[in-house]
């Protein structure tokens, strides 16, 4: 069999129809990290507290603090092994007011609404969304860095039909509301730092505005892109009048392909080239208040691999024609069917949906070049693969379950920190496995760390090679059916490494 290349920057490896698992495979696969060639730096990798935490947050100290350990700790076990997934990133959802509404919100399940600050036009409540609030104080005391508020709706006091979803797929927002919700905003950051002594770094105003939001499934509100430049320019007005140092993210896509082709939403579409190129008439680009990133979802876009990836080759290419803009993918569970790869329905803590899951990562990171990579609901009550914890449907009380989802997106949240920039990593095996290795690197510093997702039920022996550094490989941390991030310690520079079937290994060293 011929020896087949490819660089993981292409985020598939060993992707042939000739090429097979062989039996009785001895040979390593050899893997190549070139550290003097580098992609996008890493912001964050993230999680959302909707909508479970406004009543997980009020369960029994116990519970709530052993939840938020699971997902904001850097602590470790008595063996090494990492308490929680530390993540580096947490989303706080600034309600819309629908749950003061109760079943006059017209939003069915009242596990989807989401209570407001905002008591009038004039007058807050900063007791409310004490849940939420919780685990916000949570995440700073276990040392998150940043902190992103994030409006599926704007107040209901401002919205044209005083719901917070909108009526046949028109924006809920009239022009004249859009300075009060820029206002609504302003008080929010700083009675959130006054009250709690959290600063939200991001905040962002608008969530799949490509949707029309008008089922009462949760809060929601569609925008054009004209739209959302008017309401963006208001609240950066806003922001720099009152010296508020937070920055917006736009636009929080529902789907990659908004961003950089037109779509099926006349409007809503092309929005890298709408936003971000200065001969555009919604250019906002250049803005005091608007973070150099633009935001879009990897729903529906993620199966089969080969179309994922030709998908974020494309936007990356298209991103890339913008100086200084990055892509974070700001939301994702998984959803549908996946050409048939995985259901999004039914709960799964076991490895398939966190292979799955991975693998989502990988791709995202290595041919989007997503600079921040961040899950939608931390917490769960549902029967859907939408959870990296999940609960019982209880607001006062009850169990939680952590899934091995949870630790998937660990692999990376722990190990790969703000700051972190990844680097080349190219594969040379003369007898591949049946399912690609996955493999990504990462440096920071002094700080080596190597992700490898191994979805075949086979071991695979692997031999890394590192270039232009010297670096000493220290520790691994292996996430498998019977394995949650567990540590291990390597050999005295050891680098000839067996990668078990159906596990997602960590590796870390220091560059000398």
């Amino acid at each position: 069999m011929s020896t087949y290349l490819k660089s993981i920057s292409l985020a598939v490896l060993f992707v042939s129809a000739s090429v097979h698992f062989a039996e009785g495979q001895s040979k390593s696969v050899v893997v190549k990290i070139d550290l003097s060639k580098s992609y996008q730096t890493i912001d964050n990798f993230g999680a959302s507290d909707a909508w479970s935490c406004q009543f997980a947050g009020n369960w029994p100290d116990a519970k709530r603090n052993q939840i938020a350990d699971l997902l904001f700790s850097k602590d470790t076990l008595a063996d090494g092994s990492p308490k929680g997934i530390a993540l580096s990133l947490w989303r706080f959802n600034i309600g819309a007011g629908s749950a003061q509404q109760g079943t006059q919100s017209g939003i069915r399940d009242e596990w989807r609404r989401a209570e407001s600050f905002l008591d009038s036009s004039a007058g807050y409540n900063w007791s409310r969304q004490s849940g939420q609030v919780w685990f916000l104080k949570a995440a700073k005391a276990r040392g998150v860095e940043q902190f992103l508020g994030f409006c599926n709706s704007p107040p209901v006091q401002f919205t044209i039909n005083k719901k917070a979803y909108a009526d046949g797929g028109r924006t809920n927002i009239a022009s004249d509301q859009y300075s009060a919700f820029a206002s609504y905003l302003v008080n929010v950051i700083k009675g959130i730092r006054k009250n709690y002594g959290v600063s939200f770094n991001y905040i962002s105003p608008v969530n799949e505005p490509q949707w029309d939001w008008s089922d009462g499934g949760q809060e929601g509100c569609p925008y054009t892109n004209k739209e959302i430049a008017e309401l963006i320019r208001s609240i950066n007005s806003a922001f720099t009048a009152s010296k508020v140092s937070s920055k917006l993210l736009v636009a929080e896509a529902g789907s990659i392909n908004y961003l950089y082709a037109a779509g099926d939403k006349p409007g809503k579409g092309n929005q890298i080239n709408d936003f971000f190129s200065p001969s555009s008439v919604n250019y906002i680009g250049n803005l005091e208040s608007v973070n150099k990133a633009i935001a879009a979802h990897s729903y529906f876009t993620t199966s089969p691999l080969s179309h994922a990836v030709t998908m974020r080759n494309t936007l990356a290419d298209s991103i890339s024609k913008i100086p200084n803009l990055s892509f974070w993918q700001s939301e994702y569970c998984i959803l549908g069917d996946n050409a048939g790869e995985m259901n999004g329905s039914k709960r799964d803590l076991g490895m398939d949906a966190a292979l799955y899951l991975a693998t989502v990562i990988h791709t995202d990171l290595t041919a989007a070049n997503a600079s921040a990579w961040q899950w939608w609901t931390a917490l769960s009550p549902y029967d859907y693969k939408d959870g990296l914890i999940y609960i019982d449907k209880n607001k006062t009380d009850g169990n939680f379950y952590s899934s091995k989802m949870l630790w998937a997106l660990g692999n990376y949240s722990r190990f790969i920190r703000p700051g972190a920039s990844r680097v080349n990593v190219s594969v040379i095996a003369e007898d591949a496995p049946a399912k690609p290795l996955l493999i990504s690197a990462f440096k920071k510093g002094k700080d080596f760390t190597a992700v490898i997702i191994n979805s075949n039920n086979e071991t695979v022996p692997v031999n890394l090679n590192i270039e232009h550094a010297k670096v000493v490989l220290t520790k691994y941390y292996t996430t498998s059916n019977t394995n949650s991030l567990k540590a291990g310690t390597l050999g005295n520079n050891q680098k000839d490494l067996t990668i078990n079937g159906h596990s997602i290994i960590t590796i870390t060293g220091v560059i000398e």
